[in-house]
């Protein structure tokens, strides 16, 4: 499978409506976790399993809230999709040769840019998306510049 099309695949799964016609709240459950070793785990209403896809492959990974990519130089490390009950919290996690604070402030600078309201909580930047998902990036030193986390949660309205 080409990286392009587990890409494509990942969101479209973790989009699908699986409580559509169940009686059971349960049954709409996915949770989709890969590490930076390519190792990918997944528990979906139909199956459940792990593959392990090419070291690296994490690597090349497009980030993109309202415009705004990760900050250049940045690798992203993994992520975690959890969807139940009409709510979806993703979890990318990433390293930065660049210190916090000037992580920070790339995407200050970018969200403004785009038009997006951002601000500095702690260490982390929170804001809300064009379309009302709230989002957090956080950032914290790491050996080699920073480590940092982007959280963003959906809650679907039927």
């Amino acid at each position: 499978m080409t990286r392009t099309a587990l890409l494509l695949l990942l969101p479209l799964l973790a989009g699908c409506d699986f409580h559509a016609n169940r009686n059971h709240r349960d049954d709409d459950k996915v949770s989709i976790r890969s590490d930076a070793g390519g190792n990918v785990s997944f528990d979906l209403p139909f199956a459940k399993g792990q593959v392990k896809l090419p070291e690296g492959f994490m690597h090349g990974g497009d980030v993109d809230i309202d415009g705004v990519k990760l900050m250049p130089g940045s690798t992203m490390t993994g992520f975690n999709l959890d969807s139940q009950n009409d709510i979806s919290n993703v979890e990318l996690a990433f390293t930065s040769p660049a210190p916090p604070d000037q992580v920070r402030a790339y995407y200050l600078d970018q969200f403004k840019k785009k038009g997006v309201e951002a601000s500095v909580s702690g260490d982390a930047v929170t804001g809300k998306s064009k379309d009302g998902k709230p989002f957090r990036i956080e950032i914290e030193a790491a050996a080699n510049g920073s480590q940092g986390k982007l959280v963003v949660e959906d809650r679907d309205k039927h």
